[in-house]
């Protein structure tokens, strides 16, 4: 699920979709949703197409519709894996991405960089870290999924 209004966001998540989906040997189906209606329409396009699953995009459109697209999964029983924990509290099977704590904290030293007179052209690219997995169990049990003890283990943190 990508938001079309958002096109920069929608390649990279489209490309980095397709590049874990060629090694794993499996099809993608891009639906696109750039208002509450259109979210709506993917998932009966979704639905149409018999997904199996729905990677929601990293867009901070999609965290504001989080209660909306956990809901719509509920319904269409589709499990949904998000890049934020926020998304995987409101109900999505789960969440994986960026710790946003450490992204901030990041940010934080850039700037006192930055202000104490480094000049941002001579500053590296510093890329995340630190991940958080997150699994929602309520959601699971919802979908009538079973997670692995062993995936269990390596989640930040369960919602039971």
């Amino acid at each position: 699920l990508v938001n079309p209004h958002n096109p920069v966001m929608s390649k990279f998540d489209i490309e980095s979709g397709e590049t874990a989906a060629r090694r794993l040997g499996l099809e993608i189906n891009v639906v696109e949703g750039g208002t509450e209606s259109d979210i709506e329409g993917a998932f009966a396009i979704a639905v149409q197409q018999q997904v199996a699953a729905l990677q929601v995009g990293s867009d901070a459109f999609f965290q504001n519709q989080r209660e909306q697209i956990a809901a719509l999964a509920l319904r269409h029983a589709m499990p949904t894996i998000s890049s934020t924990p926020e998304e995987a509290t409101a109900g999505s099977l789960m969440s994986y991405g960026a710790d946003p704590i450490d992204v901030y904290r990041q940010a934080g030293i850039y700037v006192g960089r930055i202000l104490k007179g480094e000049k941002p052209a001579d500053l590296p690219v510093v890329l995340p870290t630190k991940f958080n997995l997150t699994i929602n169990l309520k959601t699971a049990k919802a979908l009538r999924l079973t997670i692995p003890e062993s995936f269990l283990l390596r989640a930040d943190r369960v919602i039971e």
